[in-house]
C-alpha cells in the first residue's frame, strides 16, 4: 500500500519508564513520550499508528518486558514494520542486546527504526557508527544507578532492616514499619510444630507427609492466600504441597531465632543471580521476636548434623549427582539402578518429587544415563565447532572493529577538546564576575551550567576509556575456558571432572528433553553475541 508514491508503515509506538530514571522521570514521563512521538507523526501520511506499547516500571537493562514482547510478537506476525521511540535509552540500556535488535533483528525483518531525539532513522541513513557508543552511555547510566541502589540496600541490611519483598514463613511485615518483622501467629504455629516433630524423631519427608495429610498449605500457597503476589520459580503453578526441601529450609533458617539473615545472593547486570557462601551473608542478631527458643534450635542443628548421610562416593556417586533438576518442579532428580529382570544395571534418573510424593505432584521425567551423556557430548561438540570457526569470522569483522576503534578515538579527541573548552569558559566566567562584567546571580548560573557539562563530558570520557580497555583484551583463543573446551574435542565419554568443570545445571523435561546451563554460558553469550547463540535445549 502506498500514499502518493510513499510506502505505508504500520507503527509501533514504544514507551518505557522505570524508577531507574531518577530525577529525569518528569521529562521521560509516559505522557511526555507519547506527546513527542505524536508530534513527530503529525502530518506524516505514510505512518499509520498501529498500537502503543507501554512498559511502565520496567528496567531498560534487559528486554524481559511484557509490552516489548507483545511488540516483537506483532513484528513476527507481520503486523508491525516500524518502531518509533523517544530516544535509545527508552528502547534499552543494554548496549549488546540493543545492538542485536538494531543491527540484526530489525534489518532482517525489514522493520524501520526511528529514535526521534537521537536523529536516527534506519530508512534515511546507513547505520551510525556512533550508535554503539551512545548505547554504552545508556548502559553506564544504568550501571551507576544500580551501584547506588545496591549500596543503599546493603546499608539497610547491615542495620538489620528487612528489605525483602516477602517475609519468611512465620513472619509478616509490621503494618507500621515495612522494614520490621512481626510474628504471623498461624504460620508460626506450623513452624513450631515442624521443629517439635523433628526433635521428637520424625524425618523431613515424614513431616511433609503429615502436614499434607492435615491439609496445611505450603508457604508459597499460604502467601498467595494472604493476597501476596508471590511466585516460586522452582514450583509448578498447581503445586500446593509440602516437600522435603521446604521442611529442610525451615529447620535451617536462622530467622526463627530472631536473627535477620539477608544478602544470600548477588547479581550483576546481564548475569544470573549467584548464591554467596554463608560467611558472606549479612546476619544481624536479635532484630525481631523469635519463634523458636535457643534450646530447641540448638537441638535441631545438632540432629541435622548427626543425621547427615555420608554416601559411598566410589560405588554410588553418579557423574551428574547434584547437577540434575526437574524442568517442571525444580526438584533434584534421583538415580535408580535396574535390578535383575528389570533393566539389570541400567541407570535412569527420575524426578525427586515423583519418587517421594507420587504422580499427583509431578511426573516421572525419566532420563536414561546413556542418553543424557550422549546429548551433552553432542552439545559440547557443537560449541567446540563454533569456536573453531570463530577465527575466520573474527578476520571478516576485523575491518569493522578497526573502524569502530578509530571512531572511538576520534570521539575521545573531540570530548577532550570540548572538556578543555568548558574548563576555560568556567575560568573566564569567574574573571568576568570579578571584573563586575556580570552579576553574582549570572555567575552562579553560568558556573553551575559549566560544572554540569564538565561532569557529563568527564563521564563520557571515562565510558570511552572503559570501552578501550575492554578492546585490549587478549586473543579469545587464549582464554582458559576456551582452551579447555578445545582439549575436549576428541573426548568420547564424560567423567565427573568434566561435568564439574563445564556444567552449572541440567534441567530435565519429559520426552528426554533437557536444558544445559554451562559454567561459561555468560561468557559465551557475551563473546559470541554477534556470532553464535548457544542452543541450550536438546532432544534425544
Amino acid at each position: 500500500m502506498e500514499v502518493k508514491g510513499k510506502s505505508i508503515f504500520h507503527v509501533a509506538e514504544y514507551i518505557r519508564l522505570s524508577c531507574d530514571d531518577g530525577e529525569r522521570v518528569e521529562s521521560n514521563s509516559i505522557s511526555n513520550q507519547k506527546k513527542l512521538i505524536s508530534d513527530y507523526l503529525k502530518d506524516k501520511e505514510e505512518f499509520v499508528l498501529l498500537d502503543v506499547y507501554v512498559d511502565d516500571g520496567f528496567s531498560g537493562t534487559n528486554f524481559n518486558r511484557p509490552a516489548f514482547k507483545r511488540m516483537i510478537a506483532d513484528i513476527e506476525a507481520g503486523i508491525v514494520n516500524c518502531v518509533i521511540v523517544k530516544d535509545l535509552s527508552r528502547f534499552g540500556r543494554d548496549y549488546i542486546d540493543t545492538g542485536k535488535y538494531l543491527e540484526r533483528y530489525f534489518p532482517d525483518k525489514e522493520v524501520r527504526f526511528i529514535s526521534i531525539t537521537d536523529n536516527i532513522d534506519s530508512a534515511k541513513q546507513a547505520y551510525d557508527m556512533l550508535l554503539p557508543i551512545k548505547n554504552i552511555f545508556n548502559e553506564q547510566y544504568a550501571r551507576d544507578i544500580s551501584k547506588k541502589i545496591h549500596a543503599s540496600v546493603e546499608t539497610k541490611q547491615k542495620a538489620g532492616e528487612f528489605i525483602g519483598a516477602f517475609a519468611s514463613y512465620g513472619y509478616k511485615k509490621s503494618p507500621t514499619d515495612k522494614n520490621k518483622l512481626v510474628i504471623d501467629e498461624y504460620a508460626a504455629t506450623v513452624v513450631r510444630r515442624i521443629f517439635d516433630l523433628y526433635v521428637s524423631g520424625c524425618g523431613k519427608s515424614r513431616i511433609a507427609s503429615i502436614l499434607n495429610a492435615d491439609g496445611i498449605v505450603c508457604p508459597s500457597e499460604y502467601k498467595k492466600l494472604n493476597g501476596e503476589n508471590y511466585k516460586n520459580s522452582n514450583r509448578l503453578s498447581s503445586t500446593f504441597y509440602w516437600t522435603y526441601s521446604t521442611v529442610n529450609r525451615i529447620l535451617k533458617n536462622e530467622m526463627y531465632i530472631g536473627n535477620m539473615v539477608q544478602g544470600r545472593k548477588t547479581q550483576s547486570m546481564r548475569k544470573r543471580p549467584r548464591i554467596l557462601d554463608k560467611e558472606d551473608w549479612i546476619i544481624v542478631q536479635n532484630t525481631h521476636e523469635p519463634i523458636i527458643d535457643l534450646d530447641t534450635w540448638n537441638k535441631t542443628q545438632s540432629l541435622l548434623k548427626r543425621r547427615r548421610r555420608t554416601p559411598n562416593l566410589e560405588q554410588n556417586m553418579s557423574i551428574f549427582a547434584g547437577f540434575l533438576k526437574c524442568g517442571d518442579c525444580g526438584r533434584a532428580l534421583v538415580k535408580k539402578v535396574g535390578t535383575p529382570g528389570h533393566g539389570d544395571g541400567i541407570i535412569n534418573y527420575y524426578c525427586g518429587t515423583y519418587v517421594r510424593s507420587g504422580r499427583n505432584y509431578c511426573t516421572p521425567h525419566p532420563m536414561p544415563h546413556v542418553v543424557l551423556e550422549q546429548i551433552i557430548l553432542e552439545d559440547l561438540r557443537t560449541i567446540i565447532r563454533s569456536i573453531e570457526n570463530l577465527r575466520e569470522i573474527v578476520e571478516q569483522n576485523r575491518e569493522l572493529a578497526m573502524t569502530v576503534r578509530r571512531t572511538t578515538e576520534a570521539e575521545k579527541i573531540r570530548l577532550h577538546a570540548e572538556l578543555e573548552k568548558v574548563k576555560k569558559l568556567k575560568k573566564s566566567v569567574y574573571e568576568d564576575y570579578r571584573e563586575e562584567l556580570i552579576s553574582r546571580e549570572e555567575f552562579v548560573t553560568y558556573r553551575q551550567d559549566y560544572m554540569k557539562k564538565e561532569e557529563l563530558l568527564t563521564k563520557q570520557l571515562e565510558s570511552l576509556e572503559e570501552k578501550s580497555d575492554m578492546e585490549k583484551q587478549p586473543d579469545v583463543f587464549s582464554l582458559p575456558w576456551i582452551q579447555r573446551l578445545l582439549e575436549l574435542r576428541e573426548v568420547e565419554r564424560l567423567d565427573r571432572d568434566i561435568v564439574i568443570e563445564m556444567i552449572h545445571e541440567i534441567r530435565v523435561y519429559e520426552n528426554h528433553k533437557i536444558k544445559i546451563i554451562y559454567n561459561f554460558s555468560d561468557e559465551l553469550e557475551d563473546l559470541f553475541a554477534s556470532v553464535y547463540e548457544p542452543n541450550e535445549t536438546k532432544g534425544a
